[in-house]
């Protein structure tokens, strides 16, 4: 790539200020992929990465970890909002890269879509502290004073994002986002073809005003020394070729230093077209759609793309036919700027000479070119004045494979508009020549036959990293092959690096360390802000069981106020059979051991006739219940519920009632608490335990003038 001196330099951000080379400086062009006119320039010749990163450890580190887990899912909320509402120049700049504007609702609005989602899993399924607790804790003693459990924080070091160039806003957004709401600041490098596009991106992030400082910094330019600064506190996040991530992955910060890498490379994604689906067929239609769509695509620069098409033995020509009409259908190529255009430019002259020469293996492999013209875009359709050698331009390819076990079929990856389609013989050889990928990111199994469908699925699932199945019950609804949720886990085995991205909250616990803890239940509570059996309590209520009148009922106190292990301790109640054989009249539940002595008294888990479990839980809220209006607006659920001690006629039941965790929302004037709840019998057996949960204000307004 050509070096010039700096000129409309895309600057870069460090320690929370925007900064440019020198003017005598080396720096790279980039290029209009679809004009070949020079758009600016990156070099990062000067700039002091060391600093960059010493500035996330501190005042990154320090800025989020002063938020919640809460509070920093928030501010992906409102920095969605804000990107959705300044996205004007976002989306020209979309269109230099050669991308369509429907292109760009993958790269722009997938990474604005993935904030929102993290920002609403993070505060729906994480506690609103700093540290998460993974259960069940472990009692290590046989008295209970002595438990084990496991915390998550986040990691103490920074993340840097090394991105490729074809999703410079979603690859960006959907590495951010996860670390942003565990609380590790983040260092992004992007690819120069495109990186006029992610510094945009940046640009108004900052312009937001909603980051801490130190929460986001950007390197534009050659960033080859950025490891060297690293340790095992960081996180290196890499997505590009396989040969740069084998090169870093071999750097001694990494092998010796701890430092975290992560990879997402190359992958040759397979379609699999079921035996059951014949042409005509709903699945037949549906196939060729969804492979025709990741081939046009970005121009088929996606990692998730079709490489391999897999069909039934004798489809192969109608699947070509169909195929080739699917594609003449969706326009022609040329410049995203001009209205009739379908599918946009490669990102770079460079990556188009790279993609022909990938052709080109595979043709010398063996490969017969089925549609298209690999070596020329003729038919390309330019903006007024512009010429089509200037531009990145390729018309879709698909090459055909007499041999199904060609080597180069399963290793050689044409990272444009360009699938190679292969007959196979049954379910079994097609999960074979689906796993000589080598490890992939994505499958298609498309047929609405469920053994097919499982016996190729569990086939082939080892192999890679999502499995997508399509028939005509998903064809309208599929968020399709080549588009990773944000919900679910995007990465894939061998070729495609290894690595895990997104999951939901298993994308932000990435960022964070986990570590085992030792204690007493006390400092256990202390540690995890989440009370244990046998820490303090303070518990209102029977003082013969641990009750007392100097603590107020759990329930009168606002959420503000409320502190794990605030609780209450109930007197006894005793089951009377006529109350038992009333429940199951009234419920209908008329179970033998609720209602016919000698039937019960069979059963080798129950003394005779017993109370209903759901019962005894009916029973326990009305012993722990505090009727009058106050703080304690709903109880939304149970949960963890277990019985463990059946009740017969005449045993009694108490309930001890704690505070176990308390989680304010961060949007609302209330807050959830889930309680501790412990049924024990008149012996202080264990009858039942499970988790209360409930709806309580901050403040208690609503019924603050309520005797």
């Amino acid at each position: 790539m050509s070096t010039s001196t700096v000129t409309d330099v895309l600057p870069s951000y460090a320690c929370d200020e925007w900064w440019t080379p020198a003017a005598e400086a080396k720096a790279t062009p980039v290029y209009d992929a679809s004009t070949g006119e020079a758009i600016g320039s990156v070099s990062a010749e000067g700039l002091d990465l060391e600093a960059m990163i010493h500035h996330a450890r501190t005042v990154g580190q320090k800025n989020l970890s002063e938020l919640t887990l809460h509070e920093r899912a928030l501010i992906l909320k409102q920095l969605a909002q804000y990107l959705q509402a300044n996205r004007e120049e976002m989306d020209r700049l979309n269109l230099t890269t050669g991308a369509t504007a429907r292109d760009g609702m993958i790269d722009i609005d997938g990474g604005i879509g993935t904030l929102y989602t993290f920002s609403s899993k993070g505060r729906r399924e994480l506690p609103n502290s700093n540290v998460i607790e993974e259960g069940p804790v472990e009692v290590l003693s046989r008295d209970g004073s002595f438990l084990g459990t496991h915390i998550m924080q986040a990691l103490p070091g920074v993340v840097v994002q090394i991105n490729a160039f074809n999703f410079p806003v979603w690859g960006f957004l959907e590495k951010f986002a996860p670390a942003f709401v565990a609380g590790m600041p983040t260092i992004v490098k992007p690819a120069t073809p495109s990186a006029q596009l992610t510094v945009e991106v940046v640009r108004q992030m900052i312009n937001s005003g909603l980051l801490p400082k130190g929460s986001l910094q950007l390197i534009t330019g050659s960033a080859r020394t950025v490891i060297d600064h690293l340790d095992y506190r960081d996180i290196v996040a890499f997505t590009g070729s396989a040969s740069t991530a084998h090169a870093l992955r071999e750097h001694p910060n990494v092998t010796r230093g701890g430092v975290r890498f992560t990879t997402e490379t190359d992958s040759l994604n397979a379609a699999i077209l079921g035996t059951d689906a014949t042409e005509g067929s709903p699945e037949f239609e549906a196939f060729v759609k969804a492979v025709a769509v990741e081939m046009t695509a970005k121009a088929g620069q996606k990692c998730t793309a079709v490489r391999r098409i897999f069909v039934p033995k004798g489809l192969k020509g109608a699947v070509v036919k169909a195929l080739g009409a699917e594609l003449d259908k969706r326009g022609k190529v040329g410049d995203p700027r001009v209205e009739e255009t379908r599918m946009g430019a490669l990102v770079s002259m460079d990556q188009l000479k790279d993609v022909r020469g990938a052709v080109q293996k595979l043709i010398d492999a063996g490969a017969k070119v089925a549609y298209g013209t690999p070596e020329s875009a003729d038919d390309a359709l330019v903006a007024e004045g512009g010429k089509v050698e200037d531009g990145a331009f390729m018309s879709p390819v698909i090459l055909d494979f007499e041999d199904a076990e060609t080597p180069e079929l399963h290793s050689v990856e044409a990272f444009g508009p360009v699938s190679s389609i292969a007959e196979y013989e049954d379910a079994a050889s097609a999960v074979r020549l689906a796993a000589m990928g080598e490890g992939s990111l994505v499958a298609t199994v498309c047929s609405n036959n469920p053994e097919i469908v499982a016996e190729v699925s569990k086939g082939i699932a080892g192999h890679h990293g999502r499995v997508h199945v399509l028939n005509r019950d998903t064809m309208k609804t599929s968020t399709g092959h080549g588009s990773p949720v944000p919900h679910l886990i995007h990465g894939g085995p061998g070729r495609a690096g290894g690595g895990e991205e997104l999951g939901g909250v298993r994308a932000i616990k990435h960022h964070m360390s986990r570590t085992a803890l030792q204690g007493s239940p006390d400092m256990l509570t202390a540690v995890t802000g989440v009370w244990h059996t046998g820490a303090e309590q303070r518990l209102a209520g029977d003082p013969e069981f641990g009750g007392s009148d100097k603590y107020r009922h759990p329930f009168r106190i606002p959420l503000n106020e409320l502190r794990v292990g605030d609780g209450f301790a109930s007197g006894l109640r005793k089951a009377t059979r006529q109350e038992i054989t009333d429940f199951a009249n009234t419920t209908g539940d008329t179970f033998y051991a609720h209602t016919n002595d000698e039937a019960a008294e069979a059963n080798p888990f129950f003394p005779g006739i017993v109370a209903h479990g759901y019962l005894l839980v009916s029973w326990a809220a009305g012993l722990f219940v505090e009727p009058k209006p106050g703080p304690v607006l709903a109880n939304y659920g149970l949960e963890n519920l277990r019985f463990i001690t059946p009740v017969g006629i005449d045993d009694s039941v108490r309930v001890t009632l704690t505070a176990k965790r308390i989680t304010p929302r961060v949007t609302d004037e209330y807050g959830e608490v889930a309680w501790d709840a412990v049924l024990h019998n008149q012996n202080g057996d264990i009858v039942a335990t499970y988790d209360v949960l409930t709806l309580v204000e901050k403040e208690n307004t609503t019924y603050k003038d309520w005797k």
